[in-house]
This record gives structure tokens, sequence and C-alpha cells, in this order.
């Protein structure tokens, strides 16, 4: 998958503690690659108990971010990014905004841009979301990079 992708394959590195990639998935066809890239992780929540992440790079109007997000359109919608971001990580060595999405209210759902795709983090339970504020998260492009990954079980956030 990972050479395929048209998109980056952004997988948090380091990860944070106690966490573990337990998938990855796209969206696209053999002919123009993938046009969507999903990278899942699970591990402790801050408060209590297992979380779940995924992590997601697709261009606009692909919608995979936006249907992982509980919305009805392809993307984050207007006006999502009309005030200061909620959260900042770290994409590639840059500062990326990141604003709170209001999807489905059982996860925690943020959404900005890096190298002019949607990324789209989110969580369950939403209550992990505070991870993403609060973790510091690198992400790197895992197309271009060969790591010892941990992995875990097969994210059942990917089944369907």
């Amino acid at each position: 998958m990972r050479k395929n992708a048209v998109v980056p394959v952004w997988l948090p590195w380091p990860l944070p503690s106690g966490w573990l990639v337990t998938g990855f998935g796209e969206v696209g066809d053999e002919r123009t690659g993938a046009r969507a890239s999903v990278v899942a992780l699970s591990g402790p929540a801050l408060v209590d108990g297992p979380a779940d992440m995924l992590v997601i790079a697709e261009e606009p109007g692909v919608g995979i971010g936006a249907s992982f997000a509980g919305l009805a359109g392809p993307d984050p919608g207007d006006g999502f990014d009309a005030g200061p971001p909620n959260a900042k990580i770290e994409v590639l060595g840059h500062p990326t905004a990141l604003w709170v999405v209001h999807g489905s209210p059982d996860r925690a759902v943020y959404a900005g841009e890096a190298l002019g795709n949607w990324l789209w983090v989110i969580a369950w339970p939403p209550e992990a979301g505070c991870l993403i504020a609060l973790a510091e998260l690198s992400l790197f492009d895992a197309r271009d990079q060969d790591l010892d990954i941990p992995y875990g079980a097969f994210s059942p956030r990917l089944e369907g």
C-alpha cells in the first residue's frame, strides 16, 4: 500500500507510549494509485481504558475522512476552520493546525491540511481526543521510511 499511495501515509513517530499500529487502509485503484490512506492505531487512553485512532490523508473530495468522522459530505464542511486551531501537531517537522469537526458524538474528530491534502485525526472514545491535543504528535510519511513498527491486532475500525 505505501508505495502505491499518491497521498502521504501519515504515521505518528515516535508512537505514543503503549500504542501500536493496528492496520492500514487505502482508497484508490491500481491505475491511479491510492487517493486516500488510513493508518489505524490502538493504545491506552490518557484517562481510562483502551482507545483507537485513525490518521487519514486524502485528496479533497474523496470523503473517507468525513465518512469515518460521521459526516454526510466529503469534506469537513464550510467554516470548520473559522476560529483559531484547537490543536497543533508536527507534520514533517512543521507545526500544522487542526480544528475540531463536529461529527458523530461517539468520537473526537480533528481536521486540517497538510501538503495540499486533508489531514484527519479521529479518536474513540471521544475523551481520547485529548491525546491529539496534548501528546505532541509528530507525523512523518511512511512511504519514505523503513522502520521497525510495532503492530497489534487488526483494528475493527477498518472493517466494512
